[in-house]
């Protein structure tokens, strides 16, 4: 009787296990999923045989689709949905029915917390320890993300979700951005199906630099065009079209705005929404927010606003000139941050519109560093200026109010903004050691899996932790192998446990902050910390070896206001000790508190495409090229010699440039004669002129500068040649020492986006050469 019994169960399982899929027996820790090995057949003739079903991988059954939100330069006090001053609707309605989380953390900087993000690792560990522009010699630092660290879109991608990525990406090494790659870390080769964005930290919005996929592609043509909305309308009809094809398969995407990143461009018709909401000043603001926070239950009832960075001043100290200008500074901001909240508002009723909501995890992260304060004390028209040490002044500053954010202007405001948005923190962008640089809303929203509304959540939690938390939600297990590379475990924990339990005792108990010096470690509630320098000064505060640490309990002191080194001397000790073996294991060390000089390859030690040349030749068709992949004719002397060939006596168009209105300069021809303009910064632009107008046929067209020498910026002699003949000269009183442009490119025959000098166009077809260009010689001396 049992041996019947046992035959009969042996046969149901039998029967189970027969009628299972190859689905239910993929390995997913080995990615790409091996497919089962090809039945073999002795059948002759395939009408008497039948085929096996076909192997397709398919996500785990129920798997949601995810989308993650990225702002960027958003701190914590900024929002409505935070209780700030900014009105954010979209937020605000995720936030309602989902859940808003008050300690969430990032790394005060742009690209690694996007690292952080999107590999569940630290952003040591992906060799990002800072901006990709600042790399340096050092593991973790070098700027290459390794193979053995494999991002989320490649892990979705593998295991059968579509993936796409607009907006922002800055996780591609500075040298590894020309036509040549390698392309390994762009978008499309780290797990993502589509990309619709810019590679570099940011861009003009009004003249974006685009690439869809590896492929540089001009802005459409469009009314009243801004980059926010159509990288909206790109994810949109990405959506809707993978949807419509394959609506069983899971969608990832990946929303990474350039807003309200600098440039801060915005039309009139949102930043006017803010008319006199700011003339209260950034002490009010601050207060407000506070206060606002505590009612909606976002920070604790007894806690204090920690008082500003001694370099702020008080609203009611300024003049009045001051206060009208940084008013309007905010103003400008405020309509760029509600103005991108809408945009997501039209991603998220899109997926609604098909359906698709409720299925959808949506991860709202509101910041990837604190709101910065690179503008200094009295904010900037220009932002290429912070960059190469130029102190912009109030009295200059006033006549381009009525402008600030529209397409003549590169604008960033006061830092006093930043400090007031970061509230109740006391510190900002960069500065990995304070929550207002690290501590950024976020919310989750996820009908089919949070049963609760409006609910906050207290858990300690890292930018590191997103990754986990959507493999556990997939049902996804982390993987082992990818791409055939073993993979460095994941160092983030899954907030999945938080979802539907608010009391939750809190998993992510270790983590260690580093930027550019600034340095902390969060350990069960308690927050070691120094700070080493502000963000917008180019100098430490003292040599790190004689950084004073602070001690916080900061389950009992929300905003680091009550230091208890004194008190608990040992306790710091103990800290500082741990934050060594955690920067030693995570390869933090050795610290680099430089930041501006990194941006120099020969200082920082890191690859350069141009590998110590001195000479580039260029060809027409050329275009694009990002000044990390250009020939650095900075703070030298150089000569640019150009074959041409005129169409016509009136001939015009660029020959080469370098950057765009705010910074850069160019050789062109213009009614037929040659011209070269340097253009300092958008404040004052050199230029050298032909009186001759070169004939049609073969020409040579040579521009040699003779640096001063002695130092950085200096000026030098401009001298322009034709057929070996000098036709002009004139002194170039100022150069940029460090940077043209953050995305402006080198073009030959055309200025791709904003021109760089006056009256040759704008765009690349007004300004494009209409004769033809043989070659061009950059020559460094």
């Amino acid at each position: 009787m049992k041996n019947k019994q046992f035959k009969m169960i042996l046969a149901m399982f039998l029967l189970g296990y027969a009628s299972l899929s190859a689905q239910d027996f993929m390995n997913r820790e080995i990615l790409p999923i091996v497919p089962p090995e090809p039945q073999t057949y002795s059948e002759l003739d395939a009408r008497r045989a039948t085929p096996p079903e076909p192997f397709f991988v398919k996500a785990p059954k129920d798997a949601p689709n995810v989308v993650v939100i990225l702002i960027d330069d958003l701190g914590l006090g900024a929002t409505s949905a935070f209780g700030g001053p900014i009105q954010t609707p979209t937020m605000d309605k995720l936030a309602k029915n989902g859940l808003r989380y008050n300690n969430f953390h990032t790394t005060a900087l742009c690209s690694p917390t996007r690292m952080a993000l999107k590999t569940g690792r630290n952003h040591h560990t992906c060799n990002t320890g800072s901006i990709m522009e600042t790399a340096t010699a050092y593991p973790g630092n070098t700027g290459s993300l390794p193979g053995s660290v494999a991002p989320l879109a490649e892990m979705l991608r593998l295991n059968g979700y579509s993936t796409s990525a607009f907006g922002k990406w800055h996780e591609t090494a500075a040298w590894e951005t020309s036509v040549s790659g390698p392309f390994d870390r762009w978008p499309t080769h780290q797990g993502f199906d589509k990309f619709y964005g810019f590679i570099g930290g940011e861009t003009d919005q009004w003249a974006p630099l685009i690439y869809d996929g590896v492929k540089k592609v001009n802005p459409p043509k469009m009314e009243n065009y801004h980059f926010t909305t159509d990288m909206t309308n790109q994810a949109i009809n990405w959506v809707q079209a993978q949807q419509s094809m394959t609506p069983d398969k899971p969608f990832f995407v990946y929303f990474a705005t350039g807003a309200v990143h600098a440039p801060h461009h915005v039309s009139k018709e949102w930043s006017d929404k803010y008319k006199g909401k700011f003339d209260k000043g950034w002490d009010a603001i601050r207060e407000n927010t506070v206060a606002k926070q505590k009612e909606m239950g976002i920070i604790p009832k007894n806690t204090k606003l920690a008082p500003k960075p001694e370099d702020i001043k008080d609203w009611a100290k300024l003049t009045d000139d001051e206060r009208k200008l940084f008013a309007r500074q905010a103003e400008v901001f405020a309509g760029f941050m509600e103005m991108t909240d809408y945009e997501v508002g039209r991603l998220m009723d899109a997926i609604d519109a098909i359906g698709e909501l409720d299925n959808t995890l949506f991860i709202f992260v509101a910041g990837d560093n604190g709101t910065s304060a690179e503008g200094g004390m009295v904010g900037m028209y220009n932002e290429m200026t912070y960059f190469n040490f130029v102190e912009e002044k109030v009295e200059d500053l006033i006549p381009l109010m009525d402008d600030w954010g529209l397409k003549n202007t590169f604008p960033h405001m006061a830092a006093g903004w930043a400090v007031a948005l970061d509230a109740p923190f006391t510190w900002t962008k960069q500065v990995a050691s304070d929550f207002g640089g690290t501590r950024n809303g976020l919310i989750i929203h996820y009908p089919d899996g949070i049963k609760e509304n409006n609910g906050i959540r207290t858990q300690f939690s890292h930018a590191i932790d997103i990754a986990p938390t959507v493999l556990e939600i997939a049902g996804l297990p982390e993987p082992k192998v990818v791409n055939g590379v073993p993979q460095t475990p994941i160092e983030g924990t899954s907030m999945a446990y938080t979802f539907n339990d608010a009391k939750a005792a809190e998993r992510h108990t270790i983590q260690y902050f580093e930027m550019f010096g600034n340095r902390a470690l969060y350990l069960n509630g308690w927050f070691a910390r120094t700070i080493h320098r502000a963000p917008w000064e180019m100098k430490d505060f003292a040599p790190l070896e004689e950084d004073v640490w602070d001690l916080y309990n900061v389950r009992e002191d929300f905003s680091l206001t009550r230091n208890l080194a004194s008190k608990y001397p040992e306790k710091l000790e103990e800290m500082k000790s741990l934050f060594m073996a955690e920067a030693e294991k995570y390869h933090v060390l050795p610290i680099d508190d430089r930041v501006v000089e990194r941006t120099n390859p020969a200082i920082a030690g890191r690859p350069d495409i141009m590998g110590g040349r001195t000479s580039l030749t260029l060809y027409e068709g050329m275009e694009g090229m990002m000044e990390n992949t250009f020939i650095n004719v900075k703070n030298k002397s150089f000569t640019i010699t150009a074959d041409i060939v005129v169409s016509n006596q009136n001939s015009q168009g660029v020959i080469l440039t370098q950057g765009g209105r705010f910074g850069g300069w160019a050789l062109y021809m213009i009614d037929g004669k040659p011209e070269f303009t340097y253009n300092f910064l958008g404040l004052e632009r050199f230029v050298i002129s032909s009186k001759d107008k070169l004939p049609v046929g073969e020409s040579t067209v040579k521009f040699d500068f003779i640096y001063d020498g002695d130092g950085l910026g200096k000026g030098g002699k401009g001298i322009l040649h034709i057929a070996g003949k000098e036709v002009g000269d004139a002194r170039i009183e100022r150069t940029q020492p460090n940077m043209f442009s953050a995305d402006e490119t080198a073009d030959v025959g055309l200025d791709n986006q904003t021109p760089v000098a006056l009256g040759i166009g704008y765009g690349p077809e007004e300004t494009k050469f209409n004769g033809k260009i043989e070659k061009v010689i950059v020559e460094i001396k």
